[in-house]
């Protein structure tokens, strides 16, 4: 069982926005990840004693659980987003069968039929407010949260493409975009005008100092909307963001899944991302995106999800050595997983991944 990591890592978010921004080669590693699912956190939490002493009644006590967790795995951030914002949407429910499986299943939208199919269930859909969602939690961090961290923008957020075919479901989308492509033109508009709204209401606290949009547009051969239609009700969304995010001084990262080749040229020179992640190896291995785009824009993570899974620690270290090794010159390269720190990911394999970036030089 791994038990502590070689070196000391102190957070330095001005660092890791130098990373990002490729401004030179940086002082050691830094590390990035959309997320960590909860039974991945209370393992860790659990074996290292790191809530010992912590109000769990404290009504922001999973704010002071995040600085402490994101502190000790060596990040230099915590991702905190407007809050209390639903989204009704269509779900079908499975077993979870990962070894820290969660009780109440998975939870997967359903791709056959979501809540607007039709122009009458459009105008009956209950559109959050995104002038009425809470700042409870971005305010406390302005306050309490550490100088040497910040809050990186992220969480619900610039999910165009994923609440286009959520809202209709993925088939009824498909469907639309050829029968009833106004209606599909109106869910667009109507997310790209509350994203405005609740990008301008991020980008007023100053400890926000990156902002992450999050909005799978892919499967392994191909992105799962014609270019065009991308182009026409995707991609105009996420430049309107990457723009007001640069306009107040901060990058704009993208994670998206899935093989984007059709539209990389477009992230990169029209929308301006200056990140992307999310790199499965049956897809493109983020050392071969480096040598195509790393002088271009960021990239991050890309520790193969299914190599953590399946491979052994010797061979996790070994290759997160030599990504390393191919993609730290220069900036630009923040090491992670390649999507997210899942619970059927084992927690030693998360952590000598970490551990194998600290022992780099």
């Amino acid at each position: 069982m791994f038990s502590m990591f070689s070196r000391p890592v102190e957070p330095n978010w001005q660092g890791l926005k130098r990373c990002i921004l490729r401004q030179g080669a940086p002082e050691r590693v830094y590390n990035i990840e959309l997320f960590l699912d909860g039974e991945v956190q209370d393992v860790i939490c659990e074996r290292f004693g790191l809530l010992a002493g912590l109000d769990r009644n404290d009504p922001f006590f999973p704010h002071r659980k995040q600085v402490i967790i994101q502190s000790f795995l060596g990040y230099d951030f915590v991702r905190w987003s407007l809050e209390r914002q639903e989204w009704p949407l269509n779900y079908d429910n499975a077993q979870d069968t990962a070894p820290l499986s969660r009780q109440s299943g998975r939870n997967f939208v359903n791709m056959h039929r979501g809540p607007i199919t039709n122009w009458e269930e459009f105008e009956a859909y209950p559109w959050p407010d995104p002038a009425a969602a809470s700042t409870a939690g971005l305010e406390w961090f302005e306050e309490n949260l550490p100088d040497t961290m910040c809050v990186m923008g992220s969480g619900g957020f610039a999910h165009f493409a994923e609440h286009l075919t959520w809202l209709m479901g993925y088939e009824t989308c498909c469907l639309a975009l050829m029968e009833q492509r106004d209606l599909v033109e109106a869910i667009a508009r109507r997310l790209t005008d509350y994203y405005v709204v609740f990008m301008k209401r991020l980008l007023r606290f100053d400890r926000v100092k990156i902002t992450w949009g999050s909005d799978d547009m892919g499967f392994r051969s191909g992105p799962l909307l014609s270019p065009s239609d991308l182009r026409e009700f995707v991609l105009a969304g996420h430049r309107i963001m990457a723009q007001m995010s640069h306009d107040a001084g901060r990058p704009y990262l993208l994670h998206s899944c899935g093989n984007l080749d059709l539209i990389m040229e477009e992230l990169i020179e029209d929308v301006k991302i200056d990140a992307k992640h999310s790199f499965e190896d049956t897809i493109e291995d983020v050392r071969d995106a480096k040598k195509k785009y790393g002088s271009r824009i960021a990239l991050l993570g890309g520790i193969d999800v299914d190599f953590l899974c399946r491979e052994g620690e010797q061979a996790i270290r070994a290759r997160v050595r030599d990504t390393l090794e191919q993609c730290m010159p220069g900036g630009g390269y923040c090491l992670g997983t390649g999507n997210s720190v899942a619970n059927y990911i084992p927690v030693d394999h998360y952590l000598a991944m970490l551990d194998e970036g600290r022992r780099f030089s």
